[in-house]
């Protein structure tokens, strides 16, 4: 995995590859986007999940407000 930071001039690059046409001062922006997207899924994979179960297990039950009471 690329750890190195995202340069206004390489989200240009990529932008013109998918086929978007961003204005000349929003790279800055959007290298900046998805550099914090990048490290925000960097700590998520650090994460240890154990033995959660997958979310496909899980079943949602509604709970009676007024039982606690």
């Amino acid at each position: 995995m690329n750890t190195a930071e995202l340069t206004p001039d390489e989200a240009a690059q990529g932008a013109r590859r998918a086929g978007l046409d961003l204005g000349g001062d929003r790279h800055a922006g959007v290298a900046a986007t998805a550099n914090h997207i990048q490290a925000v899924i960097a700590v998520l994979r650090e994460l240890d999940f154990g033995d959660t179960p997958p979310a496909a297990t899980y079943t949602a039950v509604r709970e009676d407000q007024n039982e606690a009471l």
